[in-house]
């Protein structure tokens, strides 16, 4: 029983300091959480397809070695 009570002792105290470094957290505005999306995603296509064109381009050219 003596477990229990410190676990959960335990576990107020962690949610207690959670919730105090939350309130220290400068969130981002709906524009400024947007744009930041809007950038990883253009981001993420950009990158996506260049590893296309690396891959498709080194497919070549194993199938032009390996015949």
């Amino acid at each position: 029983m003596e477990k229990i009570k410190l676990m959960i002792s335990k576990m107020k105290r962690f949610l207690r300091e959670a919730k105090v470094e939350l309130k220290k957290v400068t969130w981002p505005t709906p524009k400024e959480a947007l744009a930041s999306t809007s950038v990883v995603i253009v981001v993420v296509i950009i990158v996506s397809l260049f590893l296309g064109v690396v891959d498709l381009g080194l497919t070549k050219i194993i199938r032009l070695v390996l015949g």
